[in-house]
């Protein structure tokens, strides 16, 4: 059954929700024939691709085959719908406006549904083969109208039916425990879904739809266009269902009321992911109605999703893109790259009209967007991304327009009634700790509390350095975490050195009077306690003993140049089980793992510290060590041998 809360959203209490990772007895062909192959599955139809390229050069124009040389590109088109399908789910459901399933997703899933290309591959190695073996599939006209029509009868006739009753025998337990419930382990869709079945079923499913396209063939009717304009029709449906969010505006279903029983909405068949034995039908509902098996609660769903709006989250974490290739490991780029942490790969440098045509979109024409979201202990907490990458912080003409965007970010978390933003910029030292309390003073009404998560990044470090540590040597750029981690240090009886007199001298102003013997003053050291931050040079590495342990305390990490030393992350913690729909890397950071900067505004509002933590303010080491792990985070673990 579904239960409906206060804001409409609705809780599950059915037996079937417990996902699987996939059949629980797989059957026969569940696994497809390709899958050793990995990411090099797509040489399968190279030489199809390399004939087809030559058959259309080298042919006389009356023997060229337009049609067969089309089949590649459009399924690099269908691939490119899908993933403009992906983008526009996950950013919908990060904002919350028209939601239906307001659970969250996790890695699980991601990894389970990064195959989503293998239909694709699988129909183009159909529609080559036909053209091979099936001599009316060659040469086929641009449009045939008679075609046309027969595609749209034949399935919302025969296709339709059998989809719908074979449908039902794969909800039977012999089925469904064999194939479909791989399908089913997805309560919380995304638009690739819908394509996440064993191989077994998906050759079922091509039979179904090979109906209108076969029957056509034979009867010399077919065209490019019933083919590709069917493909895409399939294709625009079935990622419509899985979306997750609804937008078929109610007056359509006024204006024209059979639409209800031909065209589906994302909440009908979101409702078959979460109730089970109920919203059958392909993409026409007719045959749920024919046959009783329409939800009692759909046309409820459907209304009160369209009603929902805009999640107010109560944290939000500031943050920015990275590199110009970052933009395809966001959670809003690839899926499956998000789900790993950022790395470059040689395929990138393929995309760069795309990388370069980004970089100019984002330059001239960004806005600050929603990336994410994620719940944890009854707080809701989004990330927002100012459309920015690390390089251009470092401009100084660049200062007063990223400035503007962190400016007009505030005042919409304010308006939004957003209790705390969390700070994860670039260089936050010159440009927001050293004017943020002019934020402050400019808009002294704000009830919004800006933390920039130095105190637990501090925390963070300390505890990353050997308890047993005499010396450590600081190197690149200074810092306020920097200076703090120094006094700490001090504190503890350990030494201090550093590679530059300008550091040790810049050291010596802001420590205490008390704390300056434990400087020592630059020479040749052999530390191998290193921390680290912004403009660490390959030249500073190299003059690293053998056996150094590298830790940052910078939001970027240094480059890993030496084989024979040691590199931490930047500092960051393990995120508890309790924190929902963590199913994206953060930048570099392995899976489940946040910045210290991220959970510093968690901790603020959990712990409802009114305090603003930005400027010369740093809040209490140890207070917000404590209180990230009695609210579950933990340090990441570090294996490292000492000499």
């Amino acid at each position: 059954m579904i239960m409906y809360n206060n804001l409409g959203l609705f809780n599950f209490s059915y037996p079937f929700f417990i996902g699987v990772k996939m059949a629980s007895k797989p059957g026969i062909l569940t696994n497809w024939p390709w899958h050793p192959l990995g990411s090099f599955k797509w040489v399968i139809v190279t030489p199809w691709v390399a004939h087809s390229i030559y058959s259309f050069i080298v042919k006389d124009s009356s023997e060229k085959d337009l049609g067969y040389f089309l089949i590649f590109p459009y399924m690099m088109v269908r691939m490119l719908h899908d993933q403009i399908w992906i983008t526009l789910s996950r950013y919908r459901t990060a904002k919350g406006n028209n939601r239906i399933v307001d659970k969250g997703i996790e890695f699980e899933q991601v990894d389970r549904e990064s195959n989503w290309d293998d239909q694709i591959l699988f129909n183009a190695i159909i529609f080559y083969m036909g053209i091979m073996y099936v001599p009316e599939a060659s040469q086929l006209p641009l449009w045939k109208t008679d075609g046309v029509v027969m595609t749209v009868l034949l399935h919302a006739g025969p296709v339709e039916f059998l989809y719908y009753w074979l449908h039902r025998a794969l909800h039977h337990h012999f089925l469904y425990s064999r194939y479909h419930s791989h399908h089913h382990s997805s309560i919380v869709t995304e638009p690739i879904t819908s394509v996440i079945h064993p191989f077994a079923e998906h050759i079922a499913y091509f039979l179904l739809f090979a109906i209108p396209l076969y029957t056509t063939v034979i009867t010399k009717t077919a065209s490019i266009a019933s083919f590709a304009g069917y493909v895409a029709y399939i294709d625009f449906m079935n990622n419509l269902g899985h979306c997750n969010f609804e937008f078929i505006p109610k007056a359509v279903f006024s204006i024209f009321p059979f639409l209800k029983y031909i065209m589906y909405t994302p909440t009908f068949h979101s409702l078959h992911h979460t109730q089970f034995r109920t919203n059958y039908s392909l993409f026409m509902p007719i045959y749920d109605y024919i046959y009783g098996t329409v939800d009692k609660t759909t046309d409820t769903l459907y209304e009160t999703s369209l009603k929902r709006d805009e999640a107010s989250p109560d944290v939000v974490h500031l943050t920015h893109l990275t590199t110009p290739e970052s933009i395809y490991h966001l959670r809003l780029g690839f899926s499956s790259l998000a789900s790993k942490p950022q790395t470059s790969t040689w395929y990138f440098y393929l995309m760069w009209p795309i990388t370069f045509w980004s970089v100019l979109v984002t330059w001239f024409y960004g806005r600050t967007f929603v990336l994410e979201r994620n719940a944890f202990k009854m707080l809701n907490l989004q990330s927002w991304v100012i459309p920015r990458f690390h390089v251009q912080y470092l401009f100084e003409w660049q200062r007063e327009k990223l400035n503007k965007f962190v400016q007009e970010a505030i005042l919409e978390a304010e308006l939004r009634k957003v209790k705390v933003l969390s700070l994860g910029l670039s260089n936050q030292g010159d440009l927001l700790n050293k004017y943020g309390e002019l934020y402050m003073k400019s808009y002294p009404q704000l009830k919004i509390k800006i933390v920039d998560g130095s105190s637990l990044a501090v925390a963070i470090v300390l505890n990353n350095i050997p308890k047993d540590a005499s010396q450590v040597l600081f190197c690149g750029k200074l810092n306020k975490v920097s200076y703090a981690i120094a006094n700490a240090l001090c504190e503890r009886g350990t030494k201090i050195t550093t590679l530059y007199k300008d550091d040790y001298d810049n050291l010596q102003l802001r420590l205490p009077t008390e704390f300056r013997e434990s400087l020592v003053f630059p020479e040749s050291s052999t530390t191998k306690i290193w921390l680290v931050g912004d403009q660490l040079n390959e030249a500073e590495q190299q003059k690293a003993p053998k056996g150094s342990l590298f830790i940052p305390f910078s939001q970027f990490p240094p480059k890993k140049l030496r084989k024979d030393c040691f590199y931490l992350s930047t500092p960051a913690m393990v995120t508890p089980p309790s924190l929902v729909n963590v199913h994206s890397c953060e930048n570099w950071l392995p899976r489940r793992v946040m910045s210290a900067w991220r959970i510093a505004g968690i901790l603020h509002a959990l712990e409802d510290w009114n305090i603003n933590e930005c400027g010369d303010v740093m809040f209490s080491i140890e207070k917000v060590w404590q209180a990230s792990l009695y609210h579950g985070f933990r340090p990441l673990k570090t294996n490292f041998p000492l000499a």
